[in-house]
């Protein structure tokens, strides 16, 4: 995919990294994809990104995602 941006001196304090993330983040942020993509988008490892999430104060794990995982479990292994 090849993004075009307008020559916008706002832009011009940006690379191209910052602004891979800054897309990703927003697009995860706004639970359009998942932190795997985000990650990706960002071209960082799943834990770097998880690091940038953090510092962001942006949760990467929701409530609904530990209900999920638990209800995966097997019962033995939750009591």
């Amino acid at each position: 995919m090849i993004l075009t941006l307008s020559d916008n001196p706002a832009l011009e304090s940006f690379n191209e990294f910052e602004l891979k993330l800054e897309l990703a983040v927003a697009l995860f942020s706004s639970g359009r994809v998942s932190r795997a993509v985000g990650a990706s988008i960002a071209g960082l490892d799943r834990f770097a990104f998880d690091d940038e999430l953090f510092r962001r104060r942006i949760p990467s794990f929701t409530p609904e995602m530990l209900e999920q995982d638990l209800a995966s479990l097997p019962a033995a292994l939750i009591s």
